[in-house]
């Protein structure tokens, strides 16, 4: 138990390590100031594979990581990113903890998806203006037309790019013998063709947003 506990730690902190460099070196601009990390997809996999509470940590030593490295927005940036990513995270990780099923991944994923776009209109809404220097109407008007599609298309982008890498990656871990085999689950199709669903219709999003459609 106590070396299972041991391997548990160190994977957690190997997760942490590759969320914090997917923010260093893939940051994808979307529109204004917002650009897409794949970090959550690391964050939620920690969460699907040890509980909410590790993607609540794994979330925290990241934030605050990129805070006092490459952040340009300091502590209101570390709380927002903390905030999106614990909405997603958190919530998707506690549905699947209790329903590990292909369903119960696609139901935390989307309620998680709902949680995090909700919350991030009510945050962007009271402390966007505290570091873009405008007044709060202004940051009212952006809310539907350029927060509401870009947090959906991270969510989305999000959920697909877990579909897809979660099974495979758990199936890689287990051969390594770094985590136990756990119960529940089902056929890696059900994930695959979500993810096959999902990326499509992300990609052409982007584009719109891009104004390339």
């Amino acid at each position: 138990m106590k070396n299972q506990n041991t391997k548990n730690l160190v994977l957690l902190a190997m997760l942490a390590a590759m969320a914090y460099a997917i923010v260093c070196l893939i940051r994808i601009p979307v529109v204004l100031f917002l650009k897409y990390e794949p970090k959550d997809v690391i964050i939620t996999i920690g969460g699907f594979l040890f509980g909410p509470m590790a993607s609540f940590i794994v979330s925290l030593v990241v934030s605050l990581l990129e805070m006092v490295t490459i952040s340009e927005t300091g502590p209101i940036g570390a709380l927002m990113n903390l905030l999106s990513t614990c909405c997603f995270a958190c919530t998707a990780a506690l549905i699947y903890k209790r329903k590990r099923t292909i369903a119960g991944a696609i139901t935390g994923l989307m309620i998680g998806s709902l949680t995090m776009v909700g919350a991030m209109l009510l945050w962007n809404w009271l402390i966007t203006p505290l570091y873009m220097g405008v007044n709060r109407e202004a940051v009212q008007g952006m809310l539907i037309p350029v927060f509401l599609p870009f947090n959906l298309l991270k969510a989305e982008l999000n959920s697909a790019f877990i579909l897809g890498l979660y099974k495979p990656l758990v199936t890689a871990l287990r051969r390594a013998g770094l985590i136990q085999a756990q119960s529940g689950g089902s056929a890696k199709i059900g994930f695959y063709l979500f993810a096959a669903i999902l990326l499509p219709a992300c990609i052409l999003l982007l584009l719109v947003f891009q104004g390339k459609l």
